[in-house]
């Protein structure tokens, strides 16, 4: 999936990858927002379903030479891990998890990036620093929602927990089969088709759930999904393929230390999440953990 040093300037690729810092950084307060009255899964099918035929019709209308259907399955296998997985599994998370706290537990990607690197192109040994990267890594996400799993509601907080890390656990993977995959294609319509798959996927989810029944807009919430369209899924998803083409996944993935840190303080300023020492503390070890794992 790799293109030469002449046709992907390396400042392009990191203006890219700066925007995915920002730009996600913000859709898990939209998220939060959206999800008062529309459902998860309709809510990341509608999105991303929409950016992807916007996206594609707009290529092709300026005569850009679509995947076609040999490319098909890796691109839909793509979209699974990297819509469906990957941002179905926050999304679901930010039903019983705040936002800020979603953004943290996501700053785990690296972790799962190195549980999938020895599959990738270029594996590098797992080494002792590594290891106590992930064991301080661990412990900070343990001190984090210890107080929380204790409550009434602990069972359903788990459960948000845990699919946050089926989140990150579906995007690592996604990262990885992109890397080896080396599909040569144009990376906007690349990345159209995966949010395009990732988001037809969705909808399926939502339609077996039952969930067109409760689906309902508010100005309020359809603004945060009007967002979550424009900067979410089109501009920070497209910044995301193309960074990932031309950058290391582990450097990429650092993407996830930068989020935690705008959504918290959004999710504390808008909608009055909490930010305390305890969450402050947690986080901080949390990422001293994912910076000893990063390549």
């Amino acid at each position: 999936m790799g293109m030469s040093s002449a046709s992907a300037p390396p400042r392009l690729a990191y203006a890219a990858w700066a925007a995915v810092c920002v730009l996600w950084g913000t859709t898990y307060l939209a998220i939060r927002i959206a999800l008062e009255t529309v459902p998860p899964f309709l809510m990341g099918g509608l999105r991303w379903t929409a950016a992807g035929a916007l996206v594609l019709s707009v290529l092709a209308a300026r005569g850009v030479r679509l995947p076609g259907p040999r490319t098909w399955p890796s691109l839909a296998l793509l979209g699974a891990l990297f819509v469906g997985a990957g941002n179905g599994g926050v999304v679901w998370a930010e039903q019983v998890v705040p936002s800020g706290l979603a953004a943290l537990l996501v700053a785990t990607v690296p972790f799962w990036m190195l549980v999938t690197e020895p599959f990738g192109p270029d594996p590098a040994p797992v080494g002792l620093r590594r290891l106590l990267g992930l064991g301080i890594g661990f412990s900070g996400i343990v001190l984090l929602v210890w107080p929380d799993l204790r409550m009434a509601q602990g069972r359903s907080f788990l459960f948000g927990v845990l699919a946050t890390q089926l989140a990150c656990a579906g995007w690592a993977a996604g990262s990885t089969i992109a890397k080896r995959s080396h599909i040569a294609e144009h990376v906007m319509a690349a990345a159209g088709f995966q949010q395009l798959f990732g988001g037809l996927m969705m909808l399926a989810l939502g339609l077996a759930t039952g969930e067109w029944a409760h689906l309902a807009f508010t100005p309020r919430t359809a603004g945060a999904v009007a967002y979550l369209f424009l900067f979410g899924s089109i501009a920070g998803f497209s910044a995301y393929t193309y960074a990932l083409r031309h950058l290391p996944a582990t450097f990429v993935s650092l993407y996830a230390y930068v989020n935690p840190v705008i959504a918290m303080v959004l999710g504390a300023v808008v909608l009055g999440e909490p930010l305390g020492p305890r969450v402050a503390v947690a986080g901080a070890v949390v990422l001293v953990g994912m910076v000893l794992v990063r390549k």
